[in-house]
């Protein structure tokens, strides 16, 4: 029977023990103590979340192989490698099994074929989902931690440079700023306007391009970093499973820190072209 084997790899490199290498010679010593088995492949994921499938490329072309016949059954070692989300679990032993493939979680005991397997990989589904959840917590505890300490999490900006969790000024961005801070409160001008006097004069939009749009204009103007304060949490990933980022709409509290870093404009400048 051709054999296959699925790992999901950890990014600690700390971790050796679920190291890609070391989890492809467990396998192959696993299959080569079995004379009736041959390995097909072995499956991996590297640094990708173990709640969700939708990422794992790996996880995808095994199933789709499970579909062709390609093999008969899927070794693992434990059911938290396999997926950390219980409804995932569930539905994809169970599509296997309707193909005739099994899935063998070797450190759980578990076997997918065997009569009593779905119930006990319920059991073990759930205390993975429940873990995962707790590390998420315990991630996002942390970052808050951080947050409240002044470390940036966002990422560079036109103006601002983000190098190791600071926020440094970009001259050249910077300067763009400033014009488009002037332009809108002492020249008077919308923000159509000087978005179509930037793309004339030549400028670069933070990404590169010549095209500057009112609604960029808009967000400049908008964003509080300018005047040297800090907000963080803007969006939030409110379900561990699915990882889904949303604007934070006060689900969260915010974290705030004024005077965080050095400003590009000045409060007041900031403080009129909000009242505009």
């Amino acid at each position: 029977m051709k054999v296959a084997a699925y790992c999901r790899v950890s990014t600690d490199r700390a971790d050796q023990a679920n190291s890609f290498e070391s989890q492809q010679r467990y396998f192959r010593e696993y299959i080569a103590g079995r004379p009736d088995w041959e390995l097909y492949e072995i499956y991996a994921d590297e640094g990708v979340t173990g709640t969700s499938t939708r990422h794992r490329r790996a996880f995808q072309r095994m199933m789709e192989d499970a579909r062709r016949g390609c093999f008969g059954l899927i070794l693992t070692k434990e059911v938290s490698r396999f997926s950390r989300n219980i409804l995932d679990t569930i539905a994809y032993t169970r599509q296997l099994k309707n193909l005739g493939v099994g899935v063998s979680f070797l450190n759980d005991g578990i076997h997918t074929l065997e009569p009593d397997a779905e119930l006990r990989l319920s059991i073990m589904g759930s205390l993975a989902q429940e873990e995962s959840r707790r590390i998420s917590q315990r991630v996002k505890w942390g970052q808050t931690r951080r947050m409240e300490q002044g470390v940036v999490f966002g990422r560079s900006m036109l103006g601002y440079d983000v190098v190791g969790g600071k926020m440094r000024i970009n001259p050249q961005g910077a300067e763009i700023v400033r014009q488009i801070f002037l332009k809108y409160v002492h020249e008077r001008k919308g923000t159509t306007v000087i978005a179509r006097e930037l793309r004339e004069a030549g400028y670069k939009t933070f990404g590169g391009g010549t095209v500057w749009r009112n609604t960029t204009i808009l967000k400049i103007l908008r964003n509080e970093k300018y005047c040297g304060d800090l907000r963080q949490k803007k969006t939030i990933t409110p379900d561990y499973l699915t990882h889904r980022k949303q604007y934070n709409h006060g689900q969260e509290a915010f974290v705030f820190l004024r005077d965080h870093h050095e400003p590009i404009v000045s409060r007041q400048l900031w403080l009129q072209a909000q009242r505009e």
